[in-house]
């Protein structure tokens, strides 16, 4: 008999109705994966860190599919449980960013993002660790870090896109560029930047690629600084973020590295996947190679997961 396939359920990821839509969606999970004759457990979490836990008890049951129902955040504590572990994720995204998502051709409708957890290809991609928690698209420092901590203090009742972007534009005129000492691969640059992306994967969502070059499968960790800038030369640079061209923007600089490690004169703030903490003074981060099994469409290009 086929083990069981694991659904874990975000009940504030795209979710508006109450407690009558988390039940409407928890039924259509069951039904779409009963109409393949498979037998669905379905979850919904209650707090931050329950989906991780979630996952943890369903590989303890012999579950070997976990499908996350949720933003990137929900993908991350899943997908942190399953890495290294002998099981798959699928992604049903919800989120307002679904930057790994996109970035694996996944639909953002649910149904046929089941049709592709359940019947889709297997592959394996990479997944990143900063300060010892694990990330599978982007982490990072500085102004997007401090979003991710606005956004996280403003309540589950207000979340979704429209208010992550009023959130960023207000911190954007705020937020003040720190001094930082950033170590790739043994080699040592000294920068003041209002932000560092460590990415894994391309784009924070919603098609912004921040590290146009990244490869989920190559074994490094794209490091994109920015420099510091005035609000407004970065608002008249943010569309290049969209045409991934933001490496040609004055101050933009990239380069891929195996290990990483950042110092600043202060506890550095930082997200992983979206999801904000607080390090030290230093921080260290690494690329996880072949660290996650991930379901993606049959007919997604083949070189889709292939080191650019």
């Amino acid at each position: 008999m086929p083990a069981p396939v694991a659904v874990i359920i975000n009940p504030i990821s795209g979710i508006t109705g109450g407690v009558g839509a988390v039940r409407s969606r928890a039924e259509q999970a069951a039904a779409l994966i009963a109409a393949r004759g498979l037998d669905a457990q379905v979850f919904v979490t209650e707090r931050q860190g329950h989906a991780r836990e979630l996952t943890k008890a369903a590989l303890a049951r012999g579950v070997v599919s976990v499908l996350a129902w949720g933003g990137d955040g929900t993908v991350n504590e899943v997908a942190s449980a399953l890495a290294f572990r002998n099981a798959t994720l699928g992604i049903i995204p919800s989120g307002s960013g679904n930057g790994l998502a996109r970035e694996l051709r996944i639909p953002l409708d649910p149904a046929r993002a089941f049709a592709v957890a359940l019947g889709g290809r297997e592959c394996r991609i990479d997944a990143g660790e900063l300060d010892g928690r694990l990330f599978v698209n982007i982490a990072g420092i500085g102004l997007d870090a401090r979003v991710a901590h606005c956004f996280a203090a403003d309540g589950l009742a207000r979340r979704g896109l429209v208010r992550y972007l009023t959130i960023a534009a207000r911190e954007l005129f705020t937020f003040r560029s720190s001094s930082y000492a950033i170590v790739t691969d043994g080699a040592t640059v000294r920068v003041n930047a209002l932000l560092v992306a460590i990415a894994n994967g391309r784009q924070y969502g919603n098609g912004a690629l921040i590290a146009p070059a990244a490869a989920l499968d190559d074994g490094r960790l794209d490091v994109v600084v920015v420099a510091g800038r005035s609000p407004f030369a970065a608002i008249l640079q943010a569309p290049r973020l969209f045409t991934g061209q933001i490496a040609r923007a004055p101050g933009v600089t990239s380069v891929k590295a195996v290990e990483i490690e950042i110092t600043s004169d202060r506890p550095v703030p930082y997200h992983v996947d979206g999801e904000p903490f607080v390090g030290g003074v230093s921080i260290r981060a690494r690329s996880r190679p072949s660290a996650l099994r991930v379901v993606v469409p049959k007919d997604a290009p083949l070189d889709l997961l292939r080191s650019r």
